[in-house]
């Protein structure tokens, strides 16, 4: 499988993953030229992108998604509540209305929805699986909840969201709803939350750990850098940014996995490298 980091911010979010001549894109946060221009850089064929899977209705993970999914002629994979929320007119072909924990079959990978915290109508993140290697993509979190936890404790490789700084969401300009907003436990969480997720439920599986999703006003990669490299010695550690996209990561140049699939997730209820 190979997976790469197109986009990856407050600004813009887009992740792909693939494995022969089969792939996926989770969320299309940015406008269609930069997705051009993004792609071209990584030599990747806008026409080998067999599915479109959105994590919820916010701008920056649907902003580019009209005007590319219609120019392609891609699938699109959403709940009711982001299509909704969304507010889009896409043409109904292309739409697949999925429930928040679905499996979905796209040739020889199975996209997995995962549950989540955030303020949003229906969201949910996804594993994206080959049967041996899971890969987790859980941004946009509000907080460490159980189906979160489980990801962790199961993924291959996992992009996890390191959104802000607590100190400098507290003494920046954001107004107090705001950071309320953003900390309140359905918004993002923080480099310290996302340490202790990673700390407490990663796996001797676990090969490859991208922090992504940083704000741009609350938070810097150095201080991201600084939180997780030393505990990060035996694993290859990235941190995914908003203007640049990662290199596309083969994970047969990490490891050779055995085969264990992801379980079954259900709704719960209410070196150092810079890419």
């Amino acid at each position: 499988m190979k997976y790469c980091s197109i986009a990856s911010g407050s600004n813009g979010n887009c992740y792909y993953v693939a494995k022969d001549d089969t792939a996926v894109l989770i969320d299309v946060g940015i406008n269609n030229k930069h997705m051009q221009l993004r792609m071209d850089r990584l030599g990747i064929l806008p026409t080998h992108v067999k599915a479109i899977f959105i994590t919820h209705e916010h701008t920056d993970h649907i902003c580019g998604l009209s005007v590319f999914a219609k120019k392609y002629d891609i699938p699109i994979y959403i709940t009711q509540g982001s299509y909704d929320g969304s507010k889009l007119r896409l043409p109904e072909h292309l739409v697949n209305i999925i429930q928040s924990n679905e499996r979905v079959r796209i040739g020889s990978l199975e996209i997995i929805g995962i549950p989540k915290y955030h303020d949003a109508k229906e969201p949910c993140s996804f594993v994206v699986s080959d049967g041996k290697t899971n890969i987790g993509v859980l941004t946009d979190l509000g907080r460490g909840c159980d189906n979160v936890k489980h990801v962790i404790q199961h993924v291959d490789v996992l992009l996890l969201e390191s959104n802000y700084d607590e100190e400098m969401l507290e003494h920046g300009r954001y107004s107090y709803y705001l950071k309320n907003r953003i900390r309140g436990g359905f918004g993002h969480i923080s480099n310290i939350m996302a340490l202790d997720l990673f700390l407490t439920n990663r796996s001797a599986r676990l090969k490859h750990l991208i922090l992504g999703h940083l704000s741009g006003q609350n938070n810097t990669v150095e201080k991201v850098w600084e939180t997780f490299a030393s505990h990060c010695e035996d694993i290859r550690l990235s941190i995914a940014t908003r203007h640049e996209v990662s290199p596309i990561f083969d994970i047969a140049d990490l490891y050779r996995s055995t085969e264990t699939p992801i379980k079954s997730i259900s709704p719960e209820q209410p070196i150092r490298e810079v890419i």
